[in-house]
């Protein structure tokens, strides 16, 4: 990301921003709220497009890009308000991650023919094989209705890890989350890492943020503070004044 900056009326959400992120690493970007992190989610997958910057992703600017193309990319994310449909099962939300991989046409589709009904086994299955990383197989055919708010989160997850994704940002992940799904979920981001997958974390909780990242990035009003290890952030006089407070 370099300069990246995004307006909202005489709001200035995103402030020149520039950072880089490593392949297969676990980076974390902290913050007030009204930081700006959500916002920075939102530019970088196409749901806002930024007034100024770059977004380059394996070699190419996705600035202004639109949502369904940078998804095709392989960038993934979840969402802080938990963006699931309430009509459909857990199996089926966590099917719908994997849009961007199927080429079954609406004719086909309409038709159910031999094409499409294979690629909906697959995709099912593919859903399936998400939902049993965060270890939510046994619920897959209750309603998404019926799942605590912690749960529900965690099919957000199983969603966003169906695209199959290169680069995936987890906004506020374990928030709702009880004492043992945040360890099954720091479990299930180191096995991501290890097979290569980047993960770029936004979230409060610090003693999960320092644990677990390599680097961390600081934001406040917009604007980039500090950006180091876990240590260097946590020791340093602007982001405990702006952020982490006196005591820590």
């Amino acid at each position: 990301m370099r300069g990246l900056s995004k307006h909202f009326g005489g709001i200035l959400a995103l402030n020149q921003v520039s950072f880089s992120l490593e392949k297969g690493s676990v980076t974390s970007l902290i913050g007030p709220n009204g930081a700006g992190k959500t916002t920075f989610i939102n530019v970088v997958t196409g749901v806002h497009t930024p007034d100024s910057g770059e977004i380059h992703f394996q070699g190419e600017d996705l600035a202004g890009m639109e949502a369904h193309l940078v998804a095709s990319k392989g960038i993934g994310r979840t969402f802080q308000l938990v963006e699931l449909f309430g009509s459909l099962s857990v199996l089926e939300n966590t099917m719908v991650g994997c849009h961007t991989k199927s080429r079954a046409s609406m004719l086909s589709c309409g038709f159910a023919l031999p094409a499409a009904r294979k690629e909906e086994k697959r995709i099912r299955a593919e859903a399936m094989a998400s939902l049993m990383l965060v270890g939510l197989e046994k619920r897959a055919f209750d309603p998404i209705s019926k799942l605590p708010l912690g749960e529900r989160k965690l099919v957000g997850v199983a969603r966003a890890l169906s695209m199959e994704p290169k680069f995936l940002m987890l906004d506020e992940p374990v928030g709702g989350l009880a004492a043992h799904e945040i360890k099954n979920l720091v479990e299930l981001i180191y096995q991501l890492v290890s097979k290569g997958l980047t993960i770029l974390i936004v979230e409060h909780n610090m003693p999960f943020i320092m644990s677990l990242s390599e680097k961390v990035i600081v934001l406040n009003e917009g604007t980039k503070i500090a950006e180091g290890s876990p240590q260097e952030v946590r020791t340093s006089e602007k982001v405990i004044k702006a952020y982490l407070g006196e005591e820590v």
